[in-house]
């Protein structure tokens, strides 16, 4: 997808996304700590991202699976 192409909320897909990770809400937590350390250390791993802001960055790298998370289950607790 070029530069050009690129569509604001509908880039990277929802759809895609929750095929990397099993919950909104966890892909919701997810991004928002991965765009926190990204625009603290100002780097991604995304290759040739499309994106400029973190958390779509964040968003890509979820997508290109450079960025996971683990969690802890709650029906332990």
């Amino acid at each position: 997808m070029s530069k050009r192409e690129y569509d604001g909320m509908r880039y990277p897909s929802v759809d895609e996304l929750l095929e990397k990770v099993d919950s909104k809400y966890k892909l919701a937590v997810l991004a928002a700590k991965r765009a926190h350390i990204i625009d603290e250390e100002d780097w991604t791993a995304a290759e040739d991202g499309i994106c400029v802001k973190p958390i779509g960055q964040a968003l890509e790298e979820v997508l290109e699976d450079k960025c996971t998370m683990e969690f802890k289950d709650l029906k332990s607790i």
